[in-house]
């Protein structure tokens, strides 16, 4: 079909599955997010008086002393973190403006870079050199590499979150929608995504039934989910989907998150495929054999 025809198709079915998010989603997020916030004064409750009762509990391991500083502690923490999402909630309804231009301005923006594609690579050409092969087929890989790299991402986020929704419906779970979403995000940052969202999982699951059997149950079930992801899911997904092995991934994530820390593991797998693409352009040692040229 014509480009233009098939931007549109494409523009008009992405608009319409976020609008379909939006008002189908969201407002259950929201309305769990909101229930949180409400049940945080009764967690504060029984979390101190859960402290308080350590000292009775394990007197060899815990006093009065220790318990009280504690509590204060913890309550200043709160009373910090009540503030920053104040001023966070103030500065964000000045950016709502700017959120509503961006609303407007990024679908058309994404438009025009879909429909003149070409024409800007060709505009864009005039200003590389001429003699560009090696940079040509770095390019060409790494515009098919990360096409599949997105696709298995995105195929990752809805599966995990998925999974998750289910196994937290079947516990009862409170606020399974929202921990849900929070699991299948959390896929973008490998590793410590995961164990960044297990901390709202156990602590609303410890809430909600103590230390008794269906928390263990919940630690195992959620256990199980993130060890399939991280070596099963992923090593197959990725390295179908970019074309490297598990091994390599693993080694990617280890290196550049050591170089540049958190930004590192986020781009981990894209600058993985970016040394491979690289790798792959250019000329072996054959090439360069007289032998094989005589031939």
């Amino acid at each position: 079909m014509p480009r233009t025809l098939a931007v549109v198709l494409v523009i008009l079915s992405f608009t319409s599955v976020m609008i379909l998010a939006v008002f189908g989603l969201v407002p259950t997020i929201w309305q769990q997010v909101g229930n949180l916030i409400n049940d945080i004064p009764n967690m504060y409750a029984g979390l101190e008086s859960f402290i308080a009762t350590i000292p009775e509990r394990y007197p060899e391991l815990a006093n009065l002393q220790i318990v009280e500083s504690i509590v204060t502690n913890a309550k200043n923490q709160a009373l910090v973190l009540g503030e920053n999402v104040l001023k966070g909630s103030v500065a964000s309804l000045v950016s709502l403006a700017t959120l509503a231009v961006y609303l407007i301005l990024v679908p058309l923006l994404v438009f025009f870079l879909l429909k003149d594609k070409q024409e800007m690579l060709s505009m864009t050409s005039v200003f590389l050199p001429r003699n560009r092969k090696l940079a040509d087929k770095v390019w060409i890989e790494m515009n098919e590499q990360i096409s599949n790299y997105i696709r298995g991402k995105v195929l990752e986020i809805l599966i995990v979150g998925g999974v998750s929704y289910i196994t937290f419906a079947i516990l009862d779970l409170r606020y399974a929608v929202l921990l849900a979403v929070a699991v299948g995000f959390s896929v973008l940052i490998p590793y410590i995504g995961a164990a960044a969202v297990t901390v709202p999982v156990a602590i609303v699951g410890l809430f909600q039934w103590g230390l008794s059997p269906q928390f263990y149950w919940l630690l195992l079930a959620y256990g199980i989910i993130q060890a399939l992801d991280g070596n099963v899911l992923v090593p197959i997904l990725f390295s179908e989907a970019v074309n490297l092995h598990p091994v390599a991934i693993i080694v990617s994530v280890l290196v550049f998150g050591g170089l540049w820390g958190f930004w590192g593991v986020f781009f981990a797998i894209p600058l993985a495929t970016l040394v491979k693409a690289v790798i792959n352009a250019l000329p072996s040692h054959d090439d360069d054999d007289p032998i094989d040229r005589a031939a």
